[in-house]
C-alpha cells in the first residue's frame, strides 16, 4: 500500500505531510527532492527514508558518509557536484558561440542549487557570460510564473538555464512555449523538456535513478537496515539534443557536441 504526500511546489506544506506518514506508522518513507529528506529526517530518526534523487546528502548533513549512512536516510543522490552546472554554460555557449546573457531559473528553497549556482557564476566570469538569475521560489501561481518570464523576456536574454525543480515542472507547458515563441535556446537537467521541444538536456537520468529507489525499498522492507546501504551517486551523465528545435532556431550544432550527444532527437 502506498501513501502518498503532494506539496504542490510549497515547501512549508511539507512537514505536516511528514509528520502524517509518521503518525500512521509507514514502514518506509521515500522522498522526492533534497528539503523534503530533511524535513522526513526531523519528522523521524526511527523509519527507513529511501532519497529519490538528493543533491549534497553528505554536505547538507543528511548521513554520516556516502559509503556508511549510519542513520535512518540512503537512497541516491542526484547532483555530480556544483561545477556541473557550468559545464552545461560551456556547452550553450559552444553551440552559440555570440551568446552573452543567460537568464538562470533556480529555486532557493531546493538547497543543492546554491552551490551550483555558485559554480555557475565562476564559469560565467570565464566564458564572458552575463547570468539573468531569477530566484522562482515564490512562482507557485501562473500569474506569478508568467512575471519572471515576462522579466527574463524584458531583460534580453539570449539563452535559458533552468534547474530541475518542482516549480519549473509545474509550469513547463507554458516555459517550453515561452521558449519556442522567443526561439531562446536552452538549456534543462531532465531530459523531458528536450523530448517535449528544449533545446539541450544535460544531467543524470531522472527515471534510472527513481528505479535504484525501488531496489533500495525492495531491500529495506526484505530487513536491511538502512544506515548499511551505501547513498548511490550517478555515474552517467546524459547529453540529449533536439536537432529540430535546433534548426528551427537557426542554430547549427556543433558535430563536437553531437559526437558527444547520448541523444540525438530529429
Amino acid at each position: 500500500m502506498i501513501e502518498s504526500r503532494f506539496a504542490d511546489t510549497y515547501w512549508d506544506r511539507l512537514p505536516r505531510q511528514a509528520q502524517d506518514l509518521v503518525a500512521r506508522g509507514v514502514d518506509v518513507i521515500v522522498t522526492i527532492g533534497t528539503p523534503t529528506v530533511m524535513i522526513a529526517k526531523k519528522a523521524t530518526t526511527t523509519i527507513p527514508i529511501v532519497m529519490a534523487g538528493a543533491g549534497e546528502p553528505l554536505e547538507l548533513g543528511l548521513v554520516s558518509s556516502l559509503a556508511h549512512p549510519g542513520g535512518n536516510v540512503t537512497g541516491v543522490a542526484h547532483n555530480p557536484g556544483p561545477e556541473f552546472a557550468g559545464k552545461s554554460l560551456e556547452l550553450l555557449k559552444h553551440a552559440a558561440p555570440g551568446l552573452s546573457r543567460v537568464a538562470i531559473l533556480w529555486d532557493s528553497g531546493a538547497l543543492h542549487e546554491v552551490p551550483s549556482l555558485e559554480g555557475q557564476r565562476a564559469a560565467a566570469r570565464t566564458l564572458g557570460l552575463s547570468l539573468l538569475i531569477h530566484d522562482v521560489t515564490d512562482a507557485h501561481s501562473d500569474t506569478a510564473f508568467d512575471t519572471v518570464l515576462a522579466e527574463v523576456n524584458s531583460e534580453a536574454a539570449e539563452a535559458v538555464f533552468v534547474y530541475p525543480n518542482f516549480i519549473a515542472g509545474k509550469h513547463a507547458r507554458k516555459l517550453l512555449a515561452f521558449l519556442s515563441s522567443h526561439r531562446l535556446p536552452s538549456m534543462f537537467q531532465d531530459t523531458w523538456f528536450v523530448e517535449h521541444g528544449a533545446l539541450f538536456s544535460h544531467y543524470a537520468n531522472w527515471i534510472t535513478l527513481r528505479r535504484r529507489t525501488a531496489e533500495y525499498v525492495d531491500r529495506i522492507l526484505k530487513g536491511a537496515k538502512p544506515g548499511d546501504l551505501p547513498v548511490e551517486q550517478p555515474t552517467k551523465f546524459e547529453l540529449v539534443v533536439n536537432l529540430s528545435t535546433a534548426r528551427t532556431f537557426g542554430l547549427t550544432i556543433p558535430r563536437s557536441i553531437l559526437l558527444r550527444a547520448d541523444r540525438v532527437i530529429e
